[in-house]
């Protein structure tokens, strides 16, 4: 029987070359879930739909992943979580022996609801008159009320409700070892009046996720425990995120608190590792935090510092659909001309599957012949660099090397011989 919860193991300030100044977040340590610890730092790779897209749950344990994510809200509307419940649990119905977590359809709300596919920055905010705002010729297809929100189904246009107690039976069904609460994510685009409003909503929401959490937990005794993290939201305001934190944080309903915690919503890139601070100086130190939806090497280094556990990302799959290329040195595309001819591997001296069985020129035909195999290897050889990338700043952490690793591993990425490709829906 295995154990559940987190264990706190080095922090980055007790290597060899003794206090790492302005790091005192940093930490390594374990997650322990029903099917198997997660050794932290860690990245979480994203099976959306029950599915690392293009990619075998053999290939995706190859290449080190120790957990994957999917998403609750997909996999409610199809195949349904029932189904997946009568199944054994998500990791039985995917055929992934690890540990899985799920999100709690939150993202969706605001997706679906202002017709964006992502919208976590821009380049202004706070103006209170895009409080509604909407994407370009979209359909408002969600409307977030206090109890919950309705929302329509991009599938086939039916009508839906979740709210806490919805999304926690849904996850429940689900079955996975780490689940999120459900909350309200706004946009930078969203007035100061609005965020402190939707954080309202998602700390009581939270308090009903507790609660729907415990109710279940008690009558699907004979399931494995599931983890629920609570979601810390508040924008890049820096008293609302503490306040979120320190809510959350304390927050206990008929006994039940929450296992860790999300780090969500919206931020610039360059306030990353700031913000994360606020949440994780605010945190409980004895319960893991997964910071949701990052996948670039510096803001791995950032958001670690700051004291994120556990990353999740579709960006080194998505990209991968369009050729675009993780090595070391950055980001370059398998379809330019120069590859064409190029019998050597993706990046020389990696040891995914892909690179030791494959050349750039076969990548090249593949994508330029449209053929599935395309995004099959180039899949399996973008989350692997990135798994193991997280993997070796933790293998620093541990060993005392961590400066060293970033100076190396940042300076070469961002210099770029090959220079870096804008990511592709």
């Amino acid at each position: 029987m295995h154990t559940t919860g987190f264990t706190l193991q080095t922090r980055l300030d007790d290597g060899a070359h003794g206090k790492l100044t302005g790091c005192p977040l940093g930490r390594t340590g374990v997650i322990h879930t029903p099917h198997g610890d997660i050794e932290t730092p860690a990245f979480i790779p994203v099976g959306t739909k029950a599915t690392v897209k293009a990619v075998l749950p053999e290939s995706v344990a190859a290449i080190g992943a120790q957990a994957v994510l999917a998403n609750a809200y997909h996999l409610y509307l199809q195949p349904g979580s029932e189904i997946i419940d009568e199944a054994g649990g998500l990791s039985t119905f995917m055929n992934w022996p690890g540990p899985t977590y799920t999100d709690s359809g939150g993202f969706q709300v605001l997706s679906l609801g202002s017709g964006f596919k992502k919208v976590l920055s821009q380049e202004f905010s706070g103006t209170g008159k895009n409080d509604l705002a909407m994407a370009p010729s979209k359909e408002r297809l969600a409307n977030v009320d206090d109890d919950g929100v309705w929302f329509r189904s991009h599938l086939d246009g039916s009508e839906h409700r979740f709210t806490p107690e919805v999304s926690m039976r849904i996850q429940h069904e689900l079955g996975a070892d780490i689940m999120f609460a459900f909350d309200e994510l706004t946009t930078l685009l969203n007035s100061r009046g609005y965020q402190e409003e939707a954080l309202e909503r998602t700390r009581r929401w939270a308090q009903r996720c507790l609660a729907a959490h415990r109710e279940l937990t008690d009558s699907r005794a004979t399931k494995p425990y599931q983890q629920l993290f609570g979601v810390i939201q508040g924008a890049q305001y820096e008293d609302l995120r503490r306040k979120a934190a320190r809510d959350l944080g304390a927050m206990e309903v008929n006994g039940q608190r929450f296992d860790g915690f999300g780090i969500g919503g919206a931020l610039e890139k360059e306030n990353l590792g700031t913000i994360v601070g606020w949440v994780s100086e605010e945190l409980p130190e004895d319960r893991a935090r997964h910071l949701l939806g990052i996948s670039e090497p510096d803001d791995f280094f950032a958001a670690v510092e700051a004291g994120a556990d556990t990353f999740d990302c579709v960006n080194p799959s998505r990209v991968a659909r369009n050729a675009a290329i993780y090595s070391p040195d950055g980001r370059f595309n398998v379809t330019r001309q120069q590859f064409k001819r190029d019998f050597g591997p993706l990046v020389p001296g990696c040891q995914c599957y892909t690179c030791t069985h494959y050349s750039r020129a076969y990548l090249h035909h593949a994508f330029k012949a449209k053929e599935m195999i395309s995004s099959t290897l180039a899949t399996i050889h973008n989350e692997y660099f990135t798994v193991q990338l997280v993997a070796g700043i933790r293998r620093a952490m541990a060993d005392g090397a961590y400066t060293e690793f970033k100076k190396e591993t940042l300076g070469r990425f961002y210099a770029g011989q090959w220079g870096r490709v804008d990511s592709a829906e």
